[in-house]
């Protein structure tokens, strides 16, 4: 399963990428506004400096949510460097833009998945990411990681190429259990990444062992 970090904060991306263990980035226009950059030449040079930081996908979202306009900002977004992503909203002008610019080989990410039936869409659209929201779901009283499940379950019988990236991750738990249900990717704040490391026996153990090289 791939490790994406969700944020703009470009100190979090060099920390999450200093690991090892990062595939990719996602981000918004939320997360953009909360590191102080707005206004399009600004938004643009940011990414411009996330894809410098990783070699892997980096989402870049259109603002845009006439058919017309998402493909006009996306085709800029898909220019600013080959490992950007297109990411696009799960709506009727969102599918007919995915499937354009799957014609012209541009990679996207359908964002603002809450069903299996959008994420059939967004794969039969040609999206290289669909992007079901675990967090979110769970706050509408459904289950969230049941939503991944499922979408592996389809995607699987249908043979979909589609990239199940499971994104609102909220938790250390979250992860693993998306790992279980069959998600190919996570994206989350770095803190939930590095929540995987803590385990009380770990802290423990290490405790002893500098205990015993003390006494030597």
């Amino acid at each position: 399963m791939k490790f994406f970090i969700d944020t703009a904060n470009l100190d979090q991306i060099k920390e999450a990428n200093e690991l090892g263990i990062l595939d990719g980035v996602t981000t918004n226009p939320s997360l953009m506004a909360k590191e102080g950059i707005t206004g399009d030449k600004s938004i643009i040079a940011h990414y411009k400096k996330i894809a410098g930081i990783v070699d892997g996908d980096v989402s870049a979202e259109v603002l845009s949510v006439d058919y017309k306009k998402m493909v006009e900002e996306g085709e800029k977004l898909a220019d600013i460097a080959e490992n950007i992503v297109v990411k696009v909203p799960m709506t009727k002008d969102g599918v007919k833009a995915m499937t354009h610019f799957a014609e012209l080989d541009i990679r996207t990410n359908c964002t603002l998945v809450f069903s299996a039936g959008q994420a059939i869409l967004a794969a039969k659209a040609g999206t290289t990411y669909v992007s079901p929201f675990v967090g979110r779901v769970d706050d509408v009283t459904w289950d969230g990681i049941k939503l991944i499940k499922e979408i592996a379950q389809i995607y699987s019988i249908q043979g979909y190429y589609t990239e199940i990236l499971a994104a609102s991750i909220r938790s250390p738990l979250h992860i693993v259990q998306a790992a279980k249900a069959g998600a190919d990717v996570i994206t989350s704040p770095l803190s939930s990444i590095l929540g995987l490391l803590n385990h009380p026996l770990t802290d423990i153990g290490l405790a002893k062992f500098l205990a015993d090289q003390g006494k030597k």
